[in-house]
């Protein structure tokens, strides 16, 4: 990763390295180093690009902004109504980390696990700095640890704290969790999913589907190293599978185009469910910055609620 010009960087930068991340510090400081480095980059907190959902109205009163009235409203009325978001009220976010043993892989100094620990941390404590509530669960085959949602400072401490004892296990089975979780959440809330999806695709989907049926928002980081991403393997090599599928030894170069054509084939699948279920997929490569990535999908968020 190139170094950027001296004096480019924002305070705290350093932490924002996803292969410095791996080596330094506990989590609940670095979330705060990176958030610190996306309000630097945005020159104001990005948070209420988390939540966008349409709730309910309310009626103007004095102080409130002219252009949030709601004219289709008082066409109808001939009162004065303004549109109340999720943002305008308290939610529940709870993250989902997949703890499973494909997770550890790592091509490039961080595995993927490290890299979601980092990301999901920094998410809830922005969550919890914009007021609202954060919990979070670690899984593979079933529920690990859960940290029940809260909207103070010292939920992200337990969260570090859980994070930081997860143990990979063999496998995964993404989609009952996510089935768990629809029949968990009492209201409407955030879900957040980090995962490489290297499981049951349509197990996953039928998941998703489930969330979304019960109404709640979902985001789903889908998290893969360069090196899945790119195949950029050269002579000959022995793949072991961390999950119980065996081994293969091959050269790369003889299967690089099929790998290559079924990967994209696979991320098309998730992205064309997350399309149909208004999922907001973000693909991410643990080679890009937490900060790059956190900033870019909630400006990209910010941006469609302004189109709202």
């Amino acid at each position: 990763m190139p170094n950027p010009p001296e004096g480019s960087q924002p305070s705290g930068a350093k932490y924002l390295d996803p292969q410095v991340l791996s080596k330094i510090g506990t989590l609940d400081v670095i979330a705060r180093q990176v958030v610190e480095g996306i309000r630097i980059g945005l020159h104001r907190s990005p948070a209420r690009g988390i939540s966008s959902e349409f709730t309910a109205y309310r009626q103007f009163v004095a102080g409130d902004e002219v252009r949030s009235i709601d004219w289709k409203v008082y066409a109808r009325s001939d009162r004065y109504y303004i549109k109340l978001f999720e943002a305008e009220t308290n939610f529940v976010a709870n993250m989902l980390i997949d703890s499973s043993e494909s997770m550890t892989y790592a091509s490039n100094g961080i595995s993927k696990l490290e890299y979601a620990k980092y990301l999901a941390a920094s998410l809830a404590y922005l969550i919890v700095d914009q007021g609202d509530s954060v919990g979070m669960g670690t899984f593979d085959d079933q529920l690990r640890s859960y940290v029940a949602p809260k909207s103070n400072m010292r939920v992200l401490h337990d969260i570090s704290t859980e994070l930081e004892k997860a143990d990979p296990q063999p496998r995964t089975n993404v989609g009952s969790i996510l089935h768990e979780f629809a029949n968990r959440m009492s209201r409407r809330g955030f879900v957040v999913v980090f995962s490489d999806l290297l499981d049951n695709t349509e197990d996953f989907i039928q998941g998703l589907n489930h969330l979304r049926f019960k109404g709640h928002n979902v985001i789903l980081f889908h998290i893969l190293d360069p090196a899945e991403l790119e195949f950029p393997l050269e002579g000959m090599w022995k793949f072991v599978g961390l999950e119980g599928e065996g081994e293969l030894i091959t050269q790369p170069a003889r299967v690089r185009a099929n790998y290559l054509k079924e990967l994209e084939s696979f991320i098309s699948e998730i992205k064309d469910a997350c399309t149909k279920a208004q999922v907001d997929y973000v693909l991410v490569n643990t080679r890009d910055p937490v900060e790059q990535v956190l900033s870019n999908h909630l400006l990209q968020r910010s941006v469609l609620n302004k189109g709202r």
